[in-house]
C-alpha cells in the first residue's frame, strides 16, 4: 500500500482545522456585523471608499466599526458639526440684526445726512422685511434723506464663496454668495438667491417673467410661448446679472419657478431697499454708499431674525448651505472679531472639544459640506451626536433633523420620500449629504430592543449612481435591529429610493449633470 506523505496529511489535518474554527467563527458571529458587512459588500461599492460606525447612543460602545478612523468627504451631513457647533457658541436664542442707523439730525421730516442699512448676516431677511424698516422710519415723520443710502455689510469680510467650492456651481441657489446684507425669495430663506418665475405669455409672443424678491437682475427673454412648449431654460451668466431666459412654455401651462444666486447681493439689497424706503414716500437725494457704519450712530429702526434654533428646521431639514456658511462666518465674528471662513472654523475647532471631538482629526473648509475639500471621519461624526445629547439645546436640534418617511417637507426634509412604512420611519432623525460620488446619513435611531443608538455612514469615490438604497437598508436594519437575531431579508432594493434627487441641476431646464441633495434641486 503506497503511504500517503507525511506533509499532506498535515495540510489535511490543518484544512481541516481551519475549516471547523471558520464554521464556528460564524456561528458565533453577531448577526448586525454580519448583516451589516453584507449589506456593505454589495458590489457597486466594489473599489469605493465606506466607512459605518455605530454605537450605543448611552455607553458608547460599538456595535460595529469599519474604517472609523478614515476621513472622508462628508458632503451635507458636516452640517452635523456646524448646527452643533454654532448652537454651542453662539446659543440656541441667537438672532440676526438688520438696523437702520445715522450720525445725522432730524429737522422737521428731513434727515439731514446719511442712512446706514447695517446687516449681520440674517439669511431671514424678505423683501416685506426690508418694506417694515422702512415703514419704521416712515413712523418716525422722516421724509427726505439728505445724504446717501449706504448699505454696510462690514459684518463679514468681503470674500462671497469659500475656498473648495467648484465654479460652474456659482450661478446656482445652492452656491450662493454669502453677504452681511442679503435677501431670500422665500421661507425656504435661501438667501443670496432669487426665484424666476415663468408664465405663459400670448400665443407667439414671448413669456412673462417675475423675480422674488424684485431686484434689479438683467433679465434676456428669448423664450417663446408655444404650442406643445418644450421647456423653458433660465441660467445666469458667471461672474455677473445677467440672466437668460430661453426655450419654449405652452398657453395655459403652469408657471414654472428657477432658483439662481445673484451676485454682489449687498449691492441688489440697496437697490430693494432704496425702492421700499420710495413706496414709504421717503425721498433719498443722495447716491448710493458701501462703507461701515461710524460708531456713534443711532439706530432709528432695527429687524431681528428668528431665534437660532427655529433657523435650524430650514437649515437641517432642507440642506440649507448658506445658513452654515452664516453660521461660520458669524462664530468668526463672535469670537474672533472677523466675520470670515478661516475665523469661523478655527472658533469651530476651538469649541469642538465640548462636543467630545478632536478637532486635529478633521478639516473644514466651510458651514455647508459643500467644499471638496472638507475631510472628517464617522468617529468624529458619532462623538458629536452622542455629546449632543447632553446639551440643553438637543430636544431642538433633534427635531430639526430631517426624519424617515415623514411626508411633510418640514418634517421629513430630505428623508419624507425614503423609508416609509419600514421600522426606520418616524425613528431615523438623520443628515443626509449627496455630492457627485459622495453619499452619507448619520444621526439617531431606536432599534427594536428600544436601544438607543448613534451611527454615521460615509460613501466616496462610487461611480454607478447614488446607493442611496444601500444607505436606507442599513437604517432599517438598525431600526429593526435585535439582541442575536439575524436579518438575512435585509437587503438593498439596487435602484434609487423614492423622493430622491433626480440627476439634474437645480432650476429650469438645467444643463449640469450631477447628483444633488433632493431639496437643492426643489424635489423634496
Amino acid at each position: 500500500m503506497t503511504s500517503r506523505p507525511r506533509s499532506t496529511v498535515l495540510l489535511a489535518s490543518l484544512s481541516l482545522v481551519l475549516g471547523l474554527t471558520a464554521a464556528a467563527a460564524a456561528d458565533t458571529a453577531d448577526p448586525l456585523t454580519t448583516d451589516l458587512d453584507r449589506l456593505l459588500g454589495d458590489p457597486r461599492l466594489a473599489s469605493s471608499a465606506v466607512g459605518l460606525v455605530v454605537r450605543d447612543a448611552d455607553t458608547g460602545d460599538a456595535l460595529y466599526r469599519r474604517s472609523g478612523h478614515t476621513r472622508f468627504q462628508p458632503g451635507s451631513t458636516a452640517k452635523i458639526v456646524t448646527s452643533a457647533v454654532a448652537l454651542d457658541g453662539l446659543g440656541p436664542d441667537h438672532r440676526w440684526r438688520t438696523d437702520l442707523a445715522t450720525t445725522a439730525v432730524v429737522q422737521g421730516d428731513e434727515l439731514a445726512g446719511d442712512l446706514y442699512l447695517r446687516g449681520t448676516g440674517d439669511p431671514t431677511m424678505l423683501a416685506q422685511d426690508y418694506d417694515a424698516l422702512a415703514a419704521q422710519l416712515a413712523a418716525t415723520g422722516v421724509r427726505t434723506v439728505r445724504g446717501e443710502l449706504v448699505a454696510d455689510d462690514t459684518w463679514f469680510d468681503s470674500v462671497p464663496l469659500a475656498t473648495g467650492w467648484a465654479w460652474d456651481d456659482e450661478p446656482h441657489y445652492y452656491s450662493a454668495q454669502t453677504s452681511a446684507l442679503t435677501f431670500a425669495p422665500d421661507t425656504d430663506y435661501d438667501s443670496g438667491a432669487v426665484a424666476v418665475r415663468v408664465s405663459p405669455g400670448a400665443a407667439g409672443g414671448p413669456p412673462q417673467v417675475t423675480v422674488t424678491p424684485p431686484v434689479a437682475l438683467d433679465i434676456r427673454n428669448t423664450a417663446t410661448t408655444t404650442a406643445g412648449g418644450g421647456g423653458v431654460q433660465v441660467n445666469r451668466e458667471h461672474g455677473g446679472n445677467v440672466v437668460h431666459v430661453s426655450g419654449s412654455i405652452a398657453p395655459g401651462a403652469a408657471a414654472q419657478a428657477a432658483y439662481i444666486s445673484v451676485d454682489d447681493p449687498t449691492r441688489l439689497v440697496a437697490g430693494l431697499f432704496r425702492a421700499s424706503l420710495a413706496a414709504k414716500g421717503i425721498t433719498v437725494t443722495g447716491g448710493t454708499g458701501f462703507r461701515a457704519t461710524p460708531a456713534a450712530a443711532r439706530v432709528l429702526a432695527t429687524r431681528q431674525s428668528m431665534p437660532l434654533r427655529e433657523l435650524l428646521v430650514p437649515f437641517l431639514k432642507l440642506s440649507n448651505n448658506m445658513h452654515g456658511e452664516v453660521l461660520i462666518k458669524t462664530l468668526g465674528r463672535k469670537f474672533h472679531g472677523q466675520g470670515s471662513w478661516p475665523a469661523g472654523i478655527r472658533a469651530l475647532e476651538s469649541l469642538l472639544p465640548g462636543l467630545g471631538a478632536d478637532p486635529l482629526t478633521m478639516n473644514l473648509f466651510d458651514g455647508s459640506g459643500l467644499s471638496r475639500m472638507n475631510v472628517l471621519s464617522p468617529d468624529l461624526m458619532t462623538q458629536v451626536l452622542r455629546s449632543a445629547r447632553a446639551k440643553p439645546w438637543f430636544r431642538s436640534w433633534y427635531d430639526a433633523l430631517p426624519v424617515a418617511g415623514r411626508s411633510d417637507r418640514m418634517e421629513g426634509g430630505t428623508l419624507r420620500g425614503r423609508m416609509a412604512g419600514t421600522a426606520a420611519a418616524g425613528n431615523v432623525h438623520a443628515k443626509t449629504g449627496t455630492l457627485t460620488g459622495i453619499t452619507g446619513l448619520a444621526g439617531y435611531v431606536t432599534n427594536a430592543d428600544g436601544r438607543k443608538l448613534v451611527f454615521s455612514l460615509m460613501f466616496n469615490n462610487f461611480v454607478s449612481g447614488v446607493p442611496r438604497d444601500i444607505e436606507d437598508a442599513i437604517a432599517v436594519r438598525l431600526a429593526s435591529d435585535r439582541a442575536g437575531q439575524s436579518q438575512p431579508g435585509a437587503r438593498a432594493r439596487h435602484r434609487d429610493a423614492p423622493g430622491t434627487a433626480p440627476k439634474v441641476g437645480p432650476g429650469i431646464g438645467s444643463d449640469p449633470v450631477r447628483d444633488l441633495e433632493c431639496s437643492w434641486t426643489k424635489s423634496c
